[in-house]
């Protein structure tokens, strides 16, 4: 890793975290340590005055013959001074005992801490008590607290090793967390500067744990998918407005050219005329059926969602084209649930992509044909399906007829502008339904529907 890299990493969001519960966990690490030694020092000391009070009392409560006489033997006895007793007169002039020279106070009968320099020239700390007796003489009583400094020195020592190692774990781990962070959202960055490039099919990298940048991951993933979407579709539809518009345009320029003719019969210019007039009506249906697909993509419309009965569109729609079928010869059939089928959606838009549905489903299929409307409501689906023994459409063209102005070469010749089935998918999109084609062996089937959930009333 270079220089430049390892100087980004103080930076990352993840190492700042580290470094705050670092200081977080050496706080609450130094908080319970103090405790602990505080605790233990007074649990030692208290231990120490109380062993203290009571030789205090012991010696008080002998003659004093028999005190001088068991001070110069504990004296003789207690050899490494772990307990020494001593006796003064009242001027505090040493008598007898193992320290000899009365150490400072502040007050009789209160422990109290000195360093007794030893015959040997050690000093040594030593807790004390001194004692007025009933003859005026000071007892003084006292206890080598040496071990308990030395515990207190292991206390303090622990403290600063953990401290440090704690410190040193870390830095290390918030170093480690900041480098994997760099790196994850290198990654990211980079993702993101081929797609800014124009690589629409780049996304950026999940790895699976469900963390907060793979949900991010996902969600951007998700807007990327429908962005690569609607840049494909544009695409195509510039492709198909080129192919498709070319001829209406053309024979309405051709029109007009006729109408500027002077040797014009009057019968033929108003023919030329009306042929223009038809050919720019068409042109305006077809960029106002261009609108109204941006208008129902536009989420705004989930808006006017109410609780809609699908058995009721069905109904409707198959009453305003079973005209059309018989015309044609063919025989529209309506499944519908004996129960409401219940969803939350767009009432006017469902029809209208419903409408749409059948009459391709008409208008494609030849004479004497079958068109079934089905309602379905189970676990898993709720929705819509359109079946029809027509030509059916071609497994290539499956998805291609699902973009704007697309037309298969095999039903260019019939009146449409290819902006049926957008319409319908952009439908299915506001619902969050899904709009399949399949084969139907023979025919088409066509099926709007979306999962079963609890909002399915």
């Amino acid at each position: 890793m270079s220089f430049a890299r390892l100087s980004e990493i103080p930076r990352t969001i993840s190492f700042r975290t580290g470094l705050l519960f670092l200081g977080l966990f050496g706080c609450s690490f130094l908080a319970l340590f103090g405790y602990i030694y505080w605790q233990t020092s007074f649990y030692l000391k208290t231990e120490a005055d109380t062993a203290l009070y009571r030789q205090v009392e012991n010696r008080s409560a002998q003659d004093a013959e028999l005190r001088l006489h068991e001070i110069r033997k504990h004296a003789a006895q207690d050899t490494d001074g772990r307990l020494p007793h001593s006796l003064f007169d009242a001027q505090g002039q040493f008598i007898a005992g193992a320290i000899r020279q009365l150490p400072a106070y502040t007050a009789l009968d209160k422990p109290q801490e000195f360093r007794w320099l030893k015959t040997n020239g050690h000093h040594r700390p030593v807790r004390f008590i001194v004692h007025r007796l009933d003859d005026g003489k000071l007892l003084l009583v006292a206890q080598d607290v040496h071990d308990i400094r030395e515990f207190d020195e292991l206390l303090i020592n622990a403290l600063i090793s953990g401290g440090l190692l704690l410190l040193l774990v870390g830095l290390v781990g918030a170093v480690g967390l900041g480098y994997l962070a760099h790196r994850r959202l290198d990654k990211v960055s980079r993702s993101i500067t081929g797609i800014i490039e124009g690589d629409l099919s780049g996304r950026l990298p999940v790895r699976g744990n469900n963390d907060d940048i793979d949900r991010l991951a996902q969600v951007v993933n998700g807007m990327l998918d429908e962005l690569e979407r609607l840049m494909s579709e544009v695409k195509g539809v510039c492709d198909d407005i080129a192919h498709d518009l070319r001829t209406p345009l053309t024979r309405l320029i051709a029109g007009l050219e006729r109408a500027q003719r002077r040797d014009m019969a009057p019968a033929d210019y108003a023919a030329s005329v009306d042929a223009a007039l038809s050919e720019a009506k068409g042109l305006l249906l077809t960029f106002k059926a261009l609108l109204r697909i941006s208008e129902i993509e536009n989420s705004a419309r989930r808006s006017h969602f109410a609780p809609v009965d699908l058995n009721l569109i069905a109904a409707d729609a198959a009453e305003l084209y079973e005209p059309l079928a018989e015309e044609r010869g063919t025989v529209l059939s309506i499944d519908t649930h004996d129960a409401p089928v219940i969803i939350a959606g767009d009432a006017q838009l469902l029809f209208d992509a419903l409408c749409n549905l059948l009459d391709n489903a008409i208008k494609f299929s030849p004479g004497h044909s079958q068109v079934r409307l089905s309602v379905i409501a189970d676990a898993t689906w709720t929705g819509i399906h359109v079946t029809d023994n027509g030509p059916g459409i071609p497994e290539a063209e499956r998805q291609a007829v699902l973009r704007r102005l697309y037309r298969a070469e095999a039903s260019r010749h019939t009146p449409g502008n290819g902006l049926g089935l957008s319409m319908v998918a952009a439908v299915a999109r506001l619902h969050d339904m899904q709009l399949t084609v399949s084969d139907a062996q023979p025919g088409c089937r066509v099926e709007l529907v979306g999962r079963t959930t609890a909002k399915t009333l």
